[in-house]
């Protein structure tokens, strides 16, 4: 099972280079970081994880795509992820470029293109979307995004997006293109056994094992393999029971919630996780 941690980098936190640095030298996996273009003063739309007041980092996160160029360029073997990447407040086109070239530039390094719908209609309408079509926009933008990833001469035609005949490199060192994986709960189970590679659900407000076992009944249902949806868990409890019940369960990674605080607090806590990173990554076995 791959074990990896994922954090709201912003300017008032661990520098991205240096905590990619110490995840590598302390056998973690994969880095994974979420994505919020801005904070509508609105806030029309309530958090969704806990009541309160949205934490300060979701204002001032780094965009993800820079932060992931940041971490590769300075490690040799540790991957990165979106967690999430709010696909529909980008243009496709460019945003296939973006991943592409994190791919090519690491080496095939991105471990997934994690994308989600977004919870924050304020956020959204800021980007001219229509929240009632996020799921179709979604779906139609990332398969704009695979033509030009595996076409030499890529086209599409959706009924809210479409791309003439053009040509577009670098492709992805990954084939056919990293790995997509939807983030949410029981609500995008469908969408990710329609046409994604894996799920990255959140541990806590979802009940990750029977949403599990649901989505392998619905994979059946349509005629796909389970076991070619992947499952990486995000804010996953950092105890031997809790990884020792996702390893029994098939899940293929986990990504420890690192505090959105600076290296004097950060740098202590993956000391404290290292050895859970040693007994079940991959990575540190022989």
């Amino acid at each position: 099972m791959l074990i990896g941690a994922t954090i709201f980098p912003t300017d008032e936190t661990i520098g991205i280079i240096e905590l990619a640095r110490a995840l590598e030298d302390r056998g973690f996996d994969s880095l994974w970081v979420p994505e919020h273009t801005h904070i509508p003063l609105s806030r029309e739309t309530p958090w969704p994880m806990v009541d309160g007041e949205l934490p300060r980092y979701y204002k001032r996160s780094l965009d993800p795509f820079v932060a992931m160029a940041a971490a590769v360029s300075v490690t040799s073997r540790l991957r990165v992820a979106t967690g999430v990447c709010l696909v529909n407040q980008h243009d496709p086109i460019g945003l296939a470029k973006q991943v592409a070239s994190v791919d090519h530039l690491s080496g095939g390094r991105l471990l997934a293109f994690g994308v989600g719908y977004g919870w924050n209609v304020d956020e959204m309408r800021g980007h001219g979307i229509d929240p009632a079509r996020k799921r179709t926009l979604l779906r139609e933008k990332v398969e704009l995004m695979k033509a030009l990833w595996t076409e030499e001469e890529a086209s599409y035609s959706g009924t809210m997006v479409s791309l003439a005949p053009s040509w577009q490199w670098p492709k992805p060192v990954q084939q056919p293109h990293p790995p997509i994986m939807i983030g949410g709960g029981k609500a995008v189970l469908a969408e990710v056994v329609r046409w994604a590679d894996g799920w990255a659900p959140i541990e806590g407000p979802m009940p990750v094992l029977k949403l599990k076992v649901r989505m392998a009944a619905m994979a059946e249902e349509v005629g796909r393999d389970p076991s070619t949806i992947a499952v990486h868990v995000s804010y996953a409890t950092p105890t031997h029971e809790n990884l020792d019940t996702y390893v029994d369960a098939g899940i293929d990674g986990v990504a420890f919630q690192l505090p959105a605080a600076g290296a004097e607090v950060v740098l202590p806590l993956l000391d404290r996780l290292a050895p859970l990173v040693e007994r079940y990554s991959p990575a540190t076995r022989p």
